[in-house]
Parts: structure tokens; C-alpha cells; sequence
């Protein structure tokens, strides 16, 4: 077993598909770690591994090669039966677009995840109050995703990341469907949790002012990893989001 000083270790990774007989290496002898607490942005064109990258740090893909640890987790040797279990008490996911159940109360979306662990009513409901104190949505528990802003809905979305109080927070695209004020509003949220809940966050974007917030950036190019970004992501470092 690895030491685990980091939240994230990826050794030696490669990602491969079968088309017929054509091979099509999506990642290749990619390593990468993420320190306890950590907040990281990977950014990277489209088709650079990205989100096959997130999916395998979740849990939600196998590599074809190399070992995936999460903590002290070798989650790539692990059989599906045993990631979903191990994906409900250790990840929480944030969306871009949210996926809140329209019919549901933002209370009862933040319950979701709950409801997969051996917890009592009592203890979900504590649960769920202290998540969306968090998040600043104590006065709108009551209200449906159609009834809240994008902001609102997003940080519903994160409250149920964090209800279940994972090791790792996932987050794909989180401010790719928000205005700039909401999306700053969320950034902060998210730094945050990376502060006072010494959360770690490993985030996917495409936009490199919101990517410029978190502590380290992370580049793909071509399924691997890049010292020098993409000349379209060199913008002024001090320019805010707008």
C-alpha cells in the first residue's frame, strides 16, 4: 500500500478503446497527484483525456493500464460491486447542468445520496440542514429546481455533493452553465469547502479564469500531460471572470 499523503495518485496511467480493429489511446503513461486538500483545475482542448480522466479518478472507468488510488484505495483493482459502494461514502460529484430532479424539493434532491447509506431519518435530516447551511440554502430547502436560479440550483448540486461527507469532491464543468456573478459565487463556494472542510477538488474546465482560482492547473494535450498550455489558454492572470 502507498503512503496516502495525497488524495488523488495516478501511476502510470493509460486509457485505450477497441474500434473494430483500430486502437484509440485516449490517455498514456499519465502520472499525476493531488495532495490532501488540494484544490485542482485540469484543463485541456476537447479530446485531451479530460473527462476520461475524471471518470477513472471517480471511480466510473477502469484503466487499461496503471494503478488509480484515491487515500489509501487501489480503486482500480476494485470490482464494480465494490466501486458503487465505494463511490457513495468517497466522491461527490458537482454537474454543470445541475441533475436535480425537477419533482423533487431541493431537501429531498440533497437526500438522494443519503439514502444509499445505513443512516436514520433523525441522522439524514441532520445531515441535509447542516449541507445546505453550508451552501446558503437553509430558506430555499422547500423549493423545486424550477423555482431557483441557476446559482441556487448549483449550490443545491453541492450540497448533495457534500452531504455524504466524501474524501473527494468531482467537478465537471461547475460554473459552465451560470453567468459571472453566479459563477464566481460558486468558485468561492468551492474554495470554501476547500478551506473549512478541507475538502479536495479536482475540477474540469474550460475556462481559465475560473481555473486561475484554484491553487494548481493541470494541462492535457493529446491524453497526456503538457508543462506549457495551449496558446489559447494564456490569458492576463489578473483578469477576472466577466
Amino acid at each position: 500500500m502507498l503512503s496516502n499523503d495525497f488524495a488523488v495518485r495516478l501511476l502510470d496511467i493509460h486509457r485505450y478503446f477497441q474500434r473494430g480493429s483500430e486502437r484509440l489511446d485516449v490517455l498514456h503513461g499519465l502520472t499525476m497527484e493531488v495532495p490532501h486538500g488540494e484544490f485542482l483545475a485540469l484543463m485541456g482542448p476537447s479530446g485531451s483525456g479530460k473527462t476520461t480522466l475524471l471518470n477513472l479518478i471517480a471511480g466510473l472507468d477502469k484503466p487499461s493500464q496503471g494503478e488509480v488510488w484515491v487515500g489509501d484505495d487501489r480503486i482500480s483493482d476494485y470490482p464494480e460491486s465494490r466501486l458503487t459502494r465505494w463511490r457513495t461514502r468517497n466522491i461527490g460529484f458537482i454537474f454543470q447542468f445541475y441533475h436535480l430532479l425537477p419533482v423533487l424539493t431541493a431537501y429531498e434532491n440533497v437526500e438522494l445520496p443519503l439514502l444509499l447509506l445505513p443512516l436514520s431519518a433523525r441522522q439524514r435530516r441532520d445531515r441535509i440542514a447542516t449541507a445546505l447551511d453550508i451552501v446558503g440554502l437553509s430558506h430555499r430547502m422547500s423549493h423545486r429546481p424550477g423555482q431557483m436560479s441557476g446559482g441556487e440550483q448549483q449550490r443545491a448540486g453541492i450540497a448533495r455533493a457534500i452531504v455524504t461527507d466524501p474524501k473527494l469532491i468531482i467537478a465537471d464543468e461547475p460554473t459552465g452553465d451560470l453567468d459571472a456573478r453566479s459563477a464566481q459565487e460558486i468558485l468561492n463556494l468551492m474554495k470554501e469547502l476547500k478551506e473549512s472542510l478541507n475538502k479536495s477538488i479536482v475540477m474540469v474546465t474550460h475556462d481559465p479564469r475560473a481555473a486561475r482560482q484554484a491553487d494548481r492547473m493541470l494541462f492535457l494535450d493529446k491524453g497526456g500531460l503538457v508543462d506549457k498550455p495551449p496558446d489559447s489558454f494564456l490569458l492576463d492572470p489578473h483578469e477576472a471572470l466577466a
